[in-house]
């Protein structure tokens, strides 16, 4: 067996927290970049899971190798759970999160505090070459913040409120983000599957 794992995105900001979280397994962990993959993978399903398997099980078929796939997203329970599965394609593919954060704060301008609960969940799928699939998923809970905060996250971190720190997941250093954030956990819990 090869020991390569393919993570099935291009983003670097999230490629850079999977290799903290995986380093330990003894794989060389490579992005769509770096195989130099970029076709278009239509996700369609109706939850975290079912996204992160239609991406994992395309490349595993393709490449013949393990593909680890995520898709994670955030909630807002005062926005009726969105903007959810639909979290990097909300207000359009290509809206910039400094907008979509914009948005989401000005959507909550009348909320008081204890209706601004949100969690980021993300779910975790690995497809194998023999056709073994397993997911895992992870959620942290929080509330959205009243502007953007914190220079080191991505995506909607900015605007995501961690109580127990009191700052946004933007604002916690990478490796305490890793060990608290819905990615790291799905990972983590991925990790122990993969690895028994």
């Amino acid at each position: 067996m090869s020991k390569r794992i393919i993570f099935a995105t291009g983003n670097e900001g999230k490629m850079k927290e999977v290799r903290m979280i995986l380093a330990d397994l003894g794989y060389e962990i490579l992005s769509l970049k770096d195989i130099g993959y970029d076709k278009e993978i239509i996700e369609d399903g109706k939850t975290f899971e079912e996204n992160a398997l239609i991406k994992a099980r395309t490349i595993a078929n393709e490449r013949n190798e393990i593909v680890l796939a995520d898709d994670s997203g955030l909630e807002v329970d005062y926005m009726d759970k969105q903007p959810g599965i639909y979290s990097a394609r909300f207000l359009g593919e290509d809206t910039s999160y400094r907008i979509k954060n914009q948005y989401i704060i000005d959507q909550l301008k009348d909320a008081k505090l204890e209706e601004r609960t949100a969690r980021f969940v993300c779910a975790i799928a690995c497809a194998f070459p023999d056709g073994k699939t397993l997911t895992t998923r992870g959620t942290i809970e929080g509330y959205i913040g009243y502007e953007e905060r914190g220079e080191n996250g991505f995506g909607y971190d900015p605007i995501f409120m961690v109580p127990e720190f009191n700052c946004t997941t933007s604002e916690l250093d990478l490796e305490q983000k890793n060990k608290i954030s819905h990615r790291g956990k799905a990972l983590e819990a991925m990790k122990k599957l993969i690895s028994a």
